[in-house]
């Protein structure tokens, strides 16, 4: 475990999770007996504050999941440390809640008792248990399916059951790899909205994978950009759109669309891979900086509007 001392004077004291030069190597057999190694993620570095909603986006095959499983204690490095409060990650512990895309709730427990799971891990009286469901069922707004089973609710409301859940046992970080994947594009933003008006509610540190860019941006006061395969941190850029955020307004800014094309651009390597397009060298960019001007038109844009 780090020291404060180190902390203090390394700069991480300030950080609710500190990763650092994470490294995961997979050894796979090839041909008979002869072995191949395979490295998902390399020297990969992120640092999140307390309370803060870090979005994580890159292409597919990067190490976005095999990332949030080392995150979770569900994997260990190859190379590198993962601390919480300067604790260093050495596998699953309550301090951390998953939402994952396939919602892996138990069929035979209804919604109450789903939520409840994680209370009776940690042993907490039955009394108390119907009290915290309770506050979580009327968070997520489920209170007329409290005693429904999974199989009679629709997909939005699984995930929602899920983050309840997850937020139950009252976690210091919410860990989410692509938790909306699997619904349609209407729940999807539904539940967007939804798990900011949460997130608004209860301060919780929100590490969220996601491929979708419009998502990334949507949700996070930052989007960590990866590079393919072995996956690293290209950039992080900050989002400085106002919050509290709804769909509808947010997403018709031109502040949300020049962030969703410099996204885009780190994505497909527009201006050169990790390379900030503001310390390229030459004219700077067209006045949309990070989408230029075809794909300003492409989005509806012009530069009278700018």
């Amino acid at each position: 475990m780090s020291t404060i001392a180190e902390r203090q004077k390394d700069g991480t004291e300030d950080y609710k999770i500190v990763a650092r030069h994470i490294s995961r190597v997979f050894h796979a057999k090839h041909l008979g007996d002869r072995k191949r190694e395979f490295t998902a993620v390399k020297d990969l570095n992120l640092n999140v504050k307390k309370g803060e909603f870090v979005t994580i986006v890159g292409p597919s095959g990067c190490g976005k999941s095999t990332f949030l499983d080392i995150l979770a204690g569900l994997s260990e490095p190859s190379s590198g440390e993962i601390f919480i409060d300067g604790r260093r990650i050495t596998g699953p512990a309550l301090d951390r809640g998953i939402v994952l895309q396939g919602y892996a709730l138990f069929p035979w427990r209804t919604v109450r008792q789903n939520i409840e799971y994680g209370l009776e891990i940690k042993k907490v009286k039955k009394a108390n248990r119907k009290a915290i469901s309770d506050h979580f069922i009327d968070l997520v707004e489920l209170n007329a399916f409290a005693d429904n089973y999974p199989y009679e609710l629709s997909g939005g409301m699984k995930q929602r059951v899920a983050i309840a859940r997850a937020l139950a046992y009252d976690p210091e970080v919410l860990l989410m790899d692509e938790p909306f994947a699997a619904v349609d594009a209407q729940t999807r933003e539904t539940l967007q909205d939804e798990l900011l008006n949460i997130w608004e509610k209860t301060g919780k540190t929100i590490i969220f994978i996601t491929h979708s860019i419009e998502e990334a941006v949507f949700l996070a006061d930052r989007v960590a950009v990866m590079s393919s395969s072995p996956g690293y941190i290209k950039r992080i850029l900050t989002v400085e759109l106002p919050r509290p955020r709804r769909s509808g307004d947010t997403r018709n800014s031109i502040e949300f669309s020049r962030i969703t094309g410099l996204v885009w651009n780190l994505l497909h390597d527009i201006n050169g891979e990790g390379v900030r397009p503001e310390e390229q060298e030459g004219p700077p960019l067209w006045p949309y900086k990070g989408i230029g001007e075809n794909g300003a038109k492409k989005q509806g844009l012009d530069s009278a509007a700018l």
